[in-house]
């Protein structure tokens, strides 16, 4: 099994980034994907989630990200806009073994992609 997240890049505050990742490996296409983040000297730390019918967002990007998922393609998508210096991070997109369920710990998710950089310039 494979996550390849790709998308990420420097982009100025104010600005929109579109990451994705695309599972490989097996089919991915009822369980619950997420995104997490780790920015320079902090532990990583939830961003979003999507599951067969749900989402669930971290309260700092509630109503700035979007996340969304393709599950003919198996890729799930993350739109981040009116993007923020405090944004900056590696993203990491995860999968779970659950299909309804959306939890925000490290420990529900399986699978691990490799993670893409994303800074915002001030």
């Amino acid at each position: 099994v494979q996550l390849q997240a790709s998308g990420g890049g420097l982009v100025q505050a104010g600005g929109s980034l579109g990451l994705s990742c695309a599972a490989s490996g097996r089919t991915f296409s009822n369980y619950t994907m997420g995104w997490f983040r780790r920015a320079p000297g902090k532990e990583r730390e939830f961003v979003a989630a999507i599951s067969w019918t749900n989402t669930v967002y971290a309260d700092s990007v509630k109503g700035r990200y979007t996340i969304s998922r393709n599950n003919a393609e198996n890729t799930v998508y993350l739109q981040m806009n009116s993007l923020k210096p405090e944004d900056t991070a590696v993203y990491y997109c995860a999968v779970s073994a659950f299909i309804r369920r959306i939890e925000m710990g490290e420990t529900f998710y399986d699978y691990w992609g490799q993670g893409t950089l994303v800074t915002v310039s001030s």
